[in-house]
């Protein structure tokens, strides 16, 4: 009897053993299946991250480049509201020496209808006609005595006084300056 009590439960516990090996292997089945599903999802999250941020990043270069030209535009727009007005005429100075014709031309910044600037003044000579021959032939000579000019004259002051400042003459240079060249020669005592 124990022989076929043995059978009898081998025969009640092998169902129990088929089901709890079926149901382990259809676990194992589910879990790999499971696995597959989540690395497909995990693909597809990947690439519309990946999508994602590519959109961002054209959208952002969109977004500057559509701000750029805006300034642009903007800016455009600004220098088209300011304008440079001008005006000219001619004016003739006549003297004893020469006459001369020079056209003024005067030129003011507006935006839109308000002035930023004042008028600024350009003179261009346009013709030059000395009157005097005595004049001319006397500027053209060589052999003739010709006075400083005021502009050379303040050079030659100007590099009187470094000459005096550097040996300590001072007035050897006052009196070069004032045109005192006769105290010079002669010595003081």
């Amino acid at each position: 009897m124990t022989g076929m009590q043995i059978d009898a439960v081998l025969w009640i516990l092998l169902p129990v053993f088929i089901a709890a090996g079926s149901a382990l292997l259809s676990f194992y089945i589910m879990q790999a299946r499971m696995e597959v599903a989540v690395s497909k999802e995990r693909e597809v999250i990947a690439e519309a991250r990946a999508e994602v941020r590519l959109q961002k990043n054209t959208m952002e270069e969109r977004i500057r480049a559509t701000e750029h030209e805006i300034r642009r535009r903007a800016l455009d727009e600004f220098m088209q509201d300011l304008r440079v007005e001008e005006r000219h005429y001619f004016r003739e100075n006549k003297s004893l020496a020469e006459r001369q014709k020079s056209m003024i031309l005067q030129e003011r910044l507006y935006f839109r209808n308000i002035p930023l600037s004042s008028w600024v003044e350009h003179e261009m000579v346009v013709e030059q006609e000395m009157a005097d021959a005595q004049h001319i032939a006397k500027g053209r000579s060589i052999f003739s005595t010709k006075s400083l000019s005021e502009d050379s004259n303040a050079a030659v002051s100007r590099l009187l006084e470094q000459a005096a400042a550097s040996t300590g003459t001072a007035q050897l240079a006052s009196a070069l300056q004032n045109g005192h060249g006769s105290e010079l020669a002669t010595p003081r005592g």
